[in-house]
């Protein structure tokens, strides 16, 4: 077994501390990483809080990881010890139904294994996440990252960045698309990168007139205020695709309308209570609303070579794993310009 630190939830109510356990042995088809940096979704704090239910105790959470090989099982092909390598948000799947054999795991029959809060495929061990030294993945869930990328604001890209590259070319955003991303934050600043990069023409709609600046340092072209009813009444069918990045509770319709002919409502963002809508709001324009969860293993090494080739990387704030729980706090007051980043070796 492998000895690994980490910083852990023992409970829901608890903050996270440091904690010891043990991973297992790297199997034929296993690479050993090296956990240099982990990115903090607010899944993380969703899910430690236990408020999606269902949280298993104790928890190393964590999924936007990037670090070193460090060692690799004898089958192993893609893979050496020194690469750089990732883990995202899944480790495992059934690997034989319909959706894993098109390399789209996350839509796994029998669903995927999270990196964290689940169990492997034999039912019994509790996957552990990111915030930790060390983590053993199988190599067809693990991704090779550029060294042109700084690793620490590369981390984001296995959660963050898979979320919103993978709706926008579901959606067929290319030159000239008229795209509205709903929400400027860990998402949404990744869903005007990447859109700005497709050649779409890009706007940022929030409900704080203090985003603007910094959706325009992003790359977008226009700012939409979400608040002024006169602006949004200007925009009526206007975007081909919207990009919805909020996790608060908000009305869909309110959104949906600023939809032209036969425009798609990406839905990334997941509000604690269950949205409702008004079907003639759909009808209307032919509209189409459709959710997305993160990317196969495929396209997310397509994702990751794509902002190798183009240089986009989160925005980030790097600080100790020490400060997690604080981090925590910042995070629910939209207090970090746009991910925290724990640097593991202060483990």
């Amino acid at each position: 077994m492998i000895k690994a630190k980490a910083y852990a939830a023992q409970d829901k109510n608890s903050p996270l501390s440091a904690w010891e356990f043990e991973r297992r042995e790297p199997g034929p088809q296993d690479v050993v990483v090296d956990i240099l940096y982990c990115g903090v979704c607010h899944s993380d704090l969703h899910q430690v809080r236990d408020e999606w239910g269902g949280s298993l105790y104790p928890m190393v959470p964590g999924h936007e990881i990037i670090g070193k090989v460090i060692r690799i099982g004898s089958s192993v092909t893609r893979f050496k010890p020194g690469d750089t390598a990732a883990v995202g948000v899944m480790v495992d799947s059934c690997r034989t139904c319909p959706s894993c054999q098109k390399k789209m795991e996350q839509y796994c029959e029998e669903g995927m294994t999270g990196t964290y809060n689940g169990y492997e495929r034999d039912g019994k061990t509790l996957t552990q996440g990111g915030y930790a030294s060390v983590i053993v993945t199988d190599e067809r869930w693990v991704y090779h990252v550029s060294d042109k990328l700084d690793p620490a604001a590369a981390a984001p890209l296995l959660c963050a960045g898979i979320t919103t590259y993978s709706p926008l070319r579901f959606a067929g955003v290319k030159k000239g698309t008229r795209v509205g991303v709903i929400g400027l934050g860990g998402l949404g600043h990744m869903g005007v990168k990447f859109a700005v990069s497709f050649g779409a023409e890009v706007t940022l709609i929030s409900t704080s007139p203090s985003k603007q600046k910094d959706a325009e340092r992003l790359g977008a072209h226009r700012f939409l205020l979400s608040t002024d009813n006169e602006a949004m009444q200007q925009h009526r069918a206007y975007f081909d695709v919207l990009l919805d990045c909020i996790s608060a509770n908000h009305d869909y319709d309110k959104y949906l309308s600023l939809l032209g002919l036969e425009g798609k409502m990406m839905v990334v963002g997941l509000p604690a209570e269950k949205p409702s809508l008004s079907p003639f709001t759909l009808i209307s324009n032919r509209r189409t609303l459709t959710g997305s969860m993160i990317g196969g293993t495929a396209e997310t090494q397509e994702m990751l070579d794509y902002c190798a080739e183009h240089n986009i990387v989160s925005d980030v704030e790097v600080i100790p794993v020490q400060q997690i729980n604080t981090a925590y706090e910042r995070m629910l007051k939209n207090d970090v310009r746009y991910r925290f980043v724990l640097d593991m070796k202060t483990l």
